[in-house]
């Protein structure tokens, strides 16, 4: 837990200096939150966001589905921000994993060769906050949200969370296809919750629906990746298994366009490993 904790926090205090010098140097509208662990969060101004690079967001301006997912309010810490008639939104955070997924799959030159190296064939439009139906021993089936589907992959982004989540053992096992599809005796758990439910979640709707998953994480997040591999060695059948990877945004970023991989190294710290 320790290390957990320690792992999200320097990330966290390294984009949020990163982000301070961004924002000064390019004169963009910003603020920081109040208390101790303050977050940069960026203000629109027409047809520009401070948190997007500009190609990236005019082409989200152009797609009214793309468009209303900047509308998600900021739940968690709009009480720590300055009054302004502007309502903070989820995304304008320089934290925000969502923001960072619609910087690189919006950008009109990066989706044929992202697609590539998730081994994607199909260059669809992406779906951000796809709702994947996922069905219950009940009958019934869970609608959850996944950040992204990409033709026949589904994508879980992440940057800065501390984990995967927890849910209590009663819920998950409550999927039709949760004892089918994992060993639950060596799933990770922490007394009667199931460890790292999101990925559970993910791989049961690949699961149900016939397509891939990915994690899309950071480098600097060790953590996350071990409770990856903790998850997926659950797996029972293999060629589910080989249907679920995890991808770093330092090695997804060797087949960004150059200017997308310019942005996300001075905002983001992310560099393509060489």
């Amino acid at each position: 837990m320790l290390r957990l904790i320690s792992c999200a926090s320097q990330l966290r205090q390294e984009l949020n200096a990163r982000n301070l010098e961004y924002a000064k140097w390019g004169k963009l509208r910003h603020v920081c939150s109040y208390g101790q662990n303050a977050v940069v969060v960026y203000e629109p101004n027409n047809e520009s966001h401070g948190n997007f690079l500009d190609v990236s967001y005019r082409v989200i301006l152009r797609n009214p589905a793309w468009t209303r997912r900047l509308g998600k309010v900021h739940t968690g810490v709009s009480h720590h921000l300055p009054r302004a008639d502007y309502r903070w939104r989820e995304l304008d955070s320089c934290m925000s994993s969502d923001a960072l997924l619609m910087n690189v799959f919006c950008h009109p030159r990066s989706v044929k060769s992202a697609c590539s190296m998730l081994g994607v064939q199909s260059a669809e439009s992406p779906l951000f906050g796809f709702r994947a139906r996922i069905p219950l021993a009940n009958g019934r089936s869970d609608r959850t949200e996944v950040d992204m589907k990409l033709g026949s992959l589904l994508v879980e982004s992440k940057l800065t969370e501390p984990d995967f989540q927890t849910k209590a053992a009663e819920a998950v096992e409550g999927y039709r296809d949760f004892r089918e599809v994992f060993d639950r005796r060596m799933l990770p758990k922490s007394g009667n919750k199931y460890a790292s439910y999101q990925l559970i979640r993910n791989v049961l709707a690949a699961h149900a629906l016939g397509l891939s998953f990915c994690v899309l994480l950071d480098a600097r997040r060790p953590d996350l990746i071990e409770a990856w591999y903790a998850v997926m060695r659950c797996v029972r059948r293999s060629e589910l298994r080989t249907r679920c990877q995890v991808l770093t945004w330092q090695e997804l970023s060797e087949s960004l366009p150059p200017q997308l991989q310019r942005f996300l190294r001075n905002k983001y710290g992310i560099a393509a490993a060489r």
